[in-house]
């Protein structure tokens, strides 16, 4: 008996909890882990890379882009520490698979996400809905420039490396909220800023990562 994506229900429980036990090193806050065991990630990559879903590293998901590492996804989470209801925009939706393990934690009508290729963000949104996560809102532009619509958000994060936090970004952020991103062109370090009531923001480092650079 295979699921529809072609894989044995199985097989692919047990590799997914055999990933999140290897993240779970990474993480203290359990909401993570139960949303990487929630979140099928075979289903976000290409066909012939499924053999590989549940491993801990990137992969590639077509356009020049690719799917962060399980334990990147769980470390960004577990910084953000996020709320049920929390309203988030995500910057760089890719296929999807990061935006739907945040839905597992705040509810997916609360997910913004910005993706710059318009055929990943149609991949994306096709995926997030066969997968029941359909209220997640996906649009195409340039990550930049946020998504005001629907600001103030209570964080925001980049799956992509910027040169800088992006000053439309931090305006859509409310006061006490965080912003998570790859900052950086050559070398590049995971900055976690929150927020002050003036518009400031207090940085802390994470830490050396590894992200493709954001196009636009």
């Amino acid at each position: 008996m295979f699921d529809r994506f072609g894989g044995d229900p199985d097989d692919l429980e047990a590799a997914r909890e055999r990933m999140v036990d290897t993240v779970s090193r990474h993480v203290d806050d359990e909401r993570v882990l139960e949303a990487l065991r929630a979140v099928p990630r075979h289903a976000f990559v290409p066909e012939n890379r499924r053999g590989d879903a549940y491993a801990d590293r990137p992969l590639p998901i077509g356009d020049g882009q690719t799917i962060s590492a399980p334990h990147m996804v769980a470390i960004m989470a577990d910084h953000l520490d996020l709320a049920p209801g929390d309203e988030v925009l995500e910057v760089g939706t890719g296929c999807g698979y990061h935006a739907a393990v945040t839905a597992e934690i705040v509810a997916p009508e609360h997910v913004y996400s910005v993706e710059y290729g318009a055929d990943l963000a149609r991949r994306a949104r096709e995926t997030l809905a066969d997968l029941g996560y359909g209220d997640v809102s996906v649009r195409i532009g340039d990550g930049r420039e946020g998504w005001p619509e629907h600001a103030p958000y209570d964080a925001a994060y980049f799956t992509c490396a910027a040169t800088e936090l992006p000053d439309p970004v931090v305006e859509q952020v409310r006061p006490g909220g965080c912003i998570l991103a790859p900052i950086g062109s050559g070398h590049q370090t995971l900055v976690e800023a929150t927020k002050r009531q003036g518009g400031s923001l207090e940085r802390v480092e994470h830490g050396g990562v590894r992200f493709v650079q954001m196009r636009g």
